[in-house]
């Protein structure tokens, strides 16, 4: 079969891969509780080149898989609602996430031959899957509680911070340079967060209504207008596409703030089928198809990795984030360590950065995925167990968890 019939395949093989990974989640969801993206990504792996060989990535779908990414983002920064986080949790949370990146660059140095690409790779090990953990906090009704707010400031800044340091430490410039862009990006953000706290003018609310449910979609396209604004703003500075989606995605919360639930609840809904129905699960499948397999399988070092490396998760992020929660009780403390160690959608956009950059080998990277694969399957159940609860039911289709399942 030639390249080209492969990346054809791809068009159909693709889409089907992410209506297969709902279904499967939902059947095994009966004994466990699997997040889809596990099963896009498990089943890049098998349609891939180094399993059945029935798809490969062209032009078009790499192309697709980046804009993927870049909705991915938008959403992270739209589902956060760092106004309701602030203050001491925080705080808190950012400390933990400082020496949590502090012990990781050096446990990448350590890990990899040229200790500056060892050190880029250990920025993976900073993440927290917030949107794993969402649903499993609303189930369990705990997100009132001191031990949500602390488990949801810890994924907020699990998130936000490795996308900053990724804009930063792998941009090539100098920290002089680094510090002057981000500061002019921060200029930026400010400025756009600061007209989109503004009251908007009655029409643009009436244009909202009146075009919700026609070909107009005024609401829709004004934010993807903010993403693609925020987003070339980034690329312009010479910074990640990361950092510019997140923040559209926090910009684009807070334009929408004034209009009414009901409208607003709609919107949400309509940039939820677009990213996760579309976009996201593109990025996911890919970035399955171009998981280096063979190198997993084939070499006993590598594999070897993986146990490591899920016990490096453990230890760089969920240490700290339990040492910097002195108020919880001990199994909370613990359990929250083991929350803040769940991760993988944020390893996989970041290991895939890293292989293109060439700082990280596919190898390595695979394993990292592998790491954060076990994450999500095996923490959050370790958490609860401590904490005493029970595997949560998966949340409605068109519940509160639907946006943050999908991660």
């Amino acid at each position: 079969m030639s390249a080209a019939d492969v990346q054809i395949q791809a068009l159909v093989l693709v889409p089907a891969c992410a209506v297969a990974a709902p279904l499967l989640a939902d059947r095994l969801g009966r004994w466990l509780a699997v997040p889809t993206v596990v099963f896009e990504i498990v089943l890049g792996i098998l349609i891939g080149p180094d399993a059945l060989g029935w798809a490969g990535v062209g032009g078009f779908l790499d192309a697709l898989s980046e804009f993927g990414l870049a909705m991915l983002m938008f959403l992270a920064g739209y589902e956060v609602d760092f106004t309701r986080l602030r203050g001491g949790p925080l705080r808190r949370a950012g400390a933990a996430w400082l020496l949590s990146l502090t012990v990781a660059l050096v446990f990448g140095g350590l890990l990899n031959s040229d200790p500056l690409n060892g050190a880029f790779a250990g920025l993976a090990f900073t993440t927290t899957a917030l949107g794993t953990l969402l649903p499993i906090l609303r189930d369990s009704g705990v997100l009132a509680s001191p031990f949500g707010s602390m488990t949801m400031a810890t994924g907020a800044v699990g998130e936000f911070g490795p996308i900053v340091a990724v804009a930063v430490l792998l941009s090539g410039n100098t920290p002089f340079r680094s510090a002057v862009i981000l500061a002019a990006f921060a200029l930026i953000a400010l400025a756009a967060l600061g007209l989109a706290r503004r009251p908007q003018p009655a029409w643009v609310a009436r244009m909202i209504v009146r075009t919700l449910r026609t070909s107009g979609q005024f609401a829709v396209r004004s934010v993807i207008l903010v993403l693609g604004a925020m987003v070339a703003a980034a690329l312009w500075l010479d910074l990640d596409l990361l950092l510019g989606a997140f923040t559209a995605g926090v910009v684009g919360r807070l334009l929408l703030a004034g209009v009414p639930q009901a409208e607003q609840e709609v919107v949400d809904a309509k940039l939820e089928a677009l990213g996760f129905g579309f976009l996201v699960p593109v990025f996911f499948v890919v970035s399955g198809m171009k998981f280096d397999l063979t190198a997993l399988l084939h070499d006993p070092g590598t594999l070897l990795l993986v146990p490591i490396f899920l016990a490096g998760l453990v230890v760089v992020r969920g240490v700290p984030a339990a040492l910097f929660a002195p108020d919880l009780p001990r199994r909370d403390r613990a359990a929250l360590g083991l929350y803040a160690a769940t991760a993988l959608p944020l390893v996989v956009v970041i290991t895939t950065i890293e292989v293109d950059a060439g700082h990280l080998r596919t190898s390595t990277a695979a394993a990292l995925v592998g790491a954060g694969m076990l994450s999500v399957l095996l923490l959050p159940l370790l958490a609860q167990h401590l904490r005493g609860g029970t595997t949560p039911a998966a949340p409605p289709a068109d519940g509160p968890g639907a946006r943050a399942e999908s991660w």
